[in-house]
């Protein structure tokens, strides 16, 4: 049985499920009766874990509807209507209806811009946006700032000392 913090009673319709895979985390949208709709890359089984960082490579994704259980695997899992306080949320029975009339579209699909996070907020809250892509550029902005800093320390010392060379 899957690792989890909730269970099917605490899950409304509607609901985003944020799903630890190793190193990222997968999302989903909770429609009931023990049910998700989520994108996936075509290629990938529900269950994929550590195989599902293949996304990376794909251009295209699926739309599905899977029992949570299956999409979750071993994975532990939450609840986390993440946006919720900072966005409005749409109506339930409208986020349930899209959701639906979507499962088999084939998707364009992009890691930074168009994953499966971006998916279920655009559905919960009409805004397509990705938490786990801002904290990477959060991050890469961070370390290039970092090497940044360090190379203009490395110069400043470089002309210190130089210049104390020349006073010699």
């Amino acid at each position: 049985m899957a690792s989890t913090s909730c269970s099917y009673n605490d899950m409304k319709p509607g609901d985003l499920i944020e799903i630890f895979r190793t190193g990222y985390r997968h999302w989903a949208i909770y429609v009931g009766k023990g049910y998700v709709i989520h994108l996936a890359p075509s290629s990938e089984v529900c269950d994929a874990g550590v195989a599902s960082l293949m996304s990376v490579f794909t251009e295209k994704a699926c739309i599905r509807k899977d029992p949570l259980g299956q999409v979750v695997g071993r994975d532990r899992y939450q609840v986390n209507n993440i946006f919720d306080g900072k966005m409005a949320v749409r109506p339930t029975q409208e986020i349930l209806k899209e959701a639906e009339s979507r499962v088999g579209e084939e998707v364009d699909y992009s890691v930074t811009s168009a994953n499966c996070e971006h998916f279920v907020t655009d559905l919960r809250y009409g805004v397509a946006h990705s938490g786990q892509v801002d904290d990477v550029m959060v991050a890469a902005k961070a370390a290039v700032g970092v090497i940044a800093l360090g190379t203009i320390a490395g110069l400043c010392y470089q002309l210190v000392k130089r210049r104390d060379r020349q006073k010699e």
